[in-house]
């Protein structure tokens, strides 16, 4: 996230209601609305992400989901030669 001198800016229509909302959640975070609206479009990309990955999780056989499992367990149980 970040602002330059350079970046165009456009106009969006919301309603009154909404605008209000938004610059009032935006000041107590103490952000401009434009640096508000960008964590809101990023919170919401985040969200697509983890959804993609509960279905792809959902989606995975069980013999795959046992197979990670057991490369997990190898992984966490190994002597990596580190002193704890």
């Amino acid at each position: 996230m970040g602002y330059t001198l350079s970046m165009t800016t456009t106009t969006i229509k919301v309603s009154t209601e909404v605008r209000d909302r938004l610059k009032a959640q935006a000041a107590a975070s103490h952000l401009t609305l434009g640096q508000h609206l960008e964590r809101l479009a990023e919170a919401a990309d985040r969200g697509l992400r983890f959804e993609a990955l509960r279905q792809a999780i959902q989606a995975t056989s069980d013999e795959a989901m046992a197979a990670y499992e057991r490369e997990t367990r190898a992984w966490t149980d190994a002597d990596l030669g580190t002193d704890a």
